[in-house]
């Protein structure tokens, strides 16, 4: 079994990227991502409705890494720390080497490359340093742009399942996909 430890939060770079820990002051930019419909279109969690709302979320992850049962970083362009994005792996399963991807993006970052190269770098980071042997992600079959940047990194659709979440009256399909870590076998 894998034994993770986020204590030391790992900050992460790219060409273009700044991939850094989460913080109270995020509070506003955390807002207008998560309370943007288009981005929460395909996401079937609550929107927060004021700042209050998104510190309380930020919290609530802060007490997840804390237990090292998740650990998500903020999108930064290196010009610029402002949080334009998250990714980062959640429901993790420690006992199959194996934890679930996600991520999001402000909607006037979208078409540029920028989730491309956080992906590569956050699935780079599970396999190397957090000895994961699968990427799980789950994706809603709409969201054409979520599952073609997974197929574009290597992420098989395992399954298609039907109706599988319940979500404000109404049953949603999920794509489920994985990645297994080329460096082994």
């Amino acid at each position: 079994m894998l034994i993770f430890d986020f204590s030391d939060f790992p900050i992460l770079e790219t060409n273009r990227l700044l991939l850094r820990q989460i913080v109270k002051e995020d509070a506003s930019e955390m807002f207008a991502l998560r309370s943007n419909p288009e981005i929460m279109r395909y996401i079937p969690r609550e929107m927060p409705k004021n700042i209050d709302d998104a510190i309380n979320h930020i919290e609530y992850m802060q007490g997840l890494l804390d237990n090292n049962e998740c650990i998500n970083w903020a999108i930064c362009l290196k010009e610029n720390p402002k949080l334009i994005g998250n990714i980062g792996y959640f429901r993790m399963q420690p006992e199959n080497h194996r934890a679930e991807i996600g991520y999001m993006l402000a909607t006037q970052f979208h078409g540029k490359g920028i989730m491309q190269e956080a992906l590569t770098r956050i699935i780079e980071y599970g396999f190397q340093n957090m000895k994961l042997h699968s990427i799980e992600a789950v994706t809603d079959p709409e969201n054409y742009p979520s599952w073609k940047l997974l197929e574009k990194n290597g992420f098989i659709r395992e399954g298609h399942f039907k109706q599988d979440t319940y979500w404000q009256g109404v049953y949603l399909d999920s794509f489920v996909y994985s990645l297994l870590n080329p460096n082994e076998n």
